[in-house]
């Protein structure tokens, strides 16, 4: 089995344009949210997001070619992943291009194409819509332009499981490089779902956050949670085995170590009530990684913000960890900053998470207020908190019950 480490990292959020600025806006506690943008929101109660104001694909290094012919959740793909590529350095340079995959998913793909696109065929007839409108829609094609972008050549696929997404990709390209299938990987996720239709349908289906406050709209394990605040962005990073990655002499800025999986077999949107599909992913994942649940420093928790995860996802740490071990841990939301970026959100999460462990300080949980008594454990409400980190969790759950959960550790030689 053989070790697997970061060696790249990029990242296009509300909080600006690179793993740098994310790391700085999470760290001072300031949220990334405004009125929306991208269209009139009169007819809706929701009026808030965090979006990514004035986007310019060309002036972030895209031709003006082919970002019109890549939906916007595309090109932010594209852009996270030059930054993570650049930072990796020649990391493929000696490597078979077949054993180099590239493992991208998005919760939705191109939602804002299909919105245009069926508008067009509604207005002016099916001739009108666009040659390019399927491979602008499918979300397999930001990976498939990371390739051809970059030549890598080995697997190419996109895990699709809601707001899990990412964390699959990682995971499963994790597995890849430990088992020898590939030997290094371009892995993560982006999402581009602050649209019309999409805001209506998760508006409507009452996931979002309401009201005039911003700071007070994602307030992760509050007891005044009431919903999730739309993200939008993509986070990219280059995973690569260990002895390729030393031999080269890489930055390497953390391990991955373990991975789990599991799905709750309860409900379509609700997670299930005992937490057990969540518990289990976190306990496959340490068992992978080789640590116990008292040996957990820091867990990267989903924590949406509404009602039932942040309840439940605190009952499933109680149960993976131990309740004595739960306590003790430290825990954050950082969606309290970045928003819920659906499938992009398990990959700048796992970003957050290796910094953490890098520097020795662990992401506080913004906009926290209110205490909830069923929401009772450690989660690093006063600021940022220096602490040394060894061994950490990175959790991401979805629709349909989807639970994955990253375990990655200090490098140490």
């Amino acid at each position: 089995m053989r070790r697997v480490v970061i060696t790249g990292m990029g990242a296009v959020t509300s909080c600006g344009m690179g793993v740098e600025p994310l790391w700085k806006q999470v760290l001072e506690g300031r949220h990334g949210f405004g009125a929306i943008q991208g269209f009139d929101t009169q007819d809706f109660a929701v009026k808030y997001a965090a979006e990514i104001p004035d986007w310019d694909p060309v002036a972030m290094g895209l031709s003006k070619k082919e970002a019109r012919r890549m939906d916007r959740f595309s090109q932010f793909a594209m852009v996270a992943a030059n930054m993570a590529v650049e930072q990796a350095g020649d990391f493929a340079a000696d490597l078979d291009p077949f054993r180099v995959g590239v493992l991208v998913s998005s919760g939705v793909g191109g939602f804002r194409t299909f919105e245009e696109e069926k508008a067009k065929e509604l207005e002016k007839g099916a001739g009108r819509v666009s040659v390019f409108f399927i491979p602008m829609m499918i979300p397999n094609m930001a990976g498939g332009l990371i390739a051809i972008e970059h030549g890598f050549k080995g697997e190419n696929y996109c895990p699709v499981s809601a707001c899990a997404s990412s964390a699959h990709a990682m995971g499963e390209a994790f597995r890849k490089i430990k088992h020898g299938y590939l030997d290094a990987c371009v892995t993560g996720g982006a999402e581009a779902a602050i649209t019309k239709f999409a805001l209506a349908g998760f508006q409507n289906m009452g996931a979002l956050a309401v009201g005039d406050d911003p700071g007070r709209l994602s307030i992760p394990f509050d007891k005044e949670r009431k919903g999730f605040v739309m993200g939008e962005g993509a986070a990219i990073l280059v995973l690569e085995e260990l002895e390729h990655a030393t031999k080269r002499g890489a930055n390497i800025i953390a391990e991955v170590v373990g991975f789990g999986a599991t799905d709750d077999a309860y409900h379509i949107t609700g997670p299930d009530p005992q937490g057990l599909g969540g518990a289990k992913a976190m306990e496959f994942a340490m068992e992978e990684a080789g640590f116990a649940g008292d040996q957990v420093d820091y867990i990267n928790a989903h924590g949406t913000s509404t009602d039932a995860n942040d309840r439940i996802e605190t009952l499933a740490i109680k149960t993976a960890l131990g309740e004595e071990s739960a306590r003790r841990v430290a825990i954050s939301s950082t969606k309290g900053v970045t928003g819920h970026m659906l499938g992009a959100a398990g990959g700048v999460e796992a970003i957050l998470t290796a910094l953490a462990l890098r520097q020795g300080v662990v992401p506080p949980t913004v906009g926290y207020q209110v205490p909830d008594e069923e929401c009772d454990l450690d989660y690093v409400t006063k600021g940022a908190r220096k602490q040394e980190i060894r061994r950490a969790l990175s959790n991401s759950l979805g629709f349909g019950g989807h639970n994955a959960t990253l375990a990655l550790q200090k490098y140490e030689q």
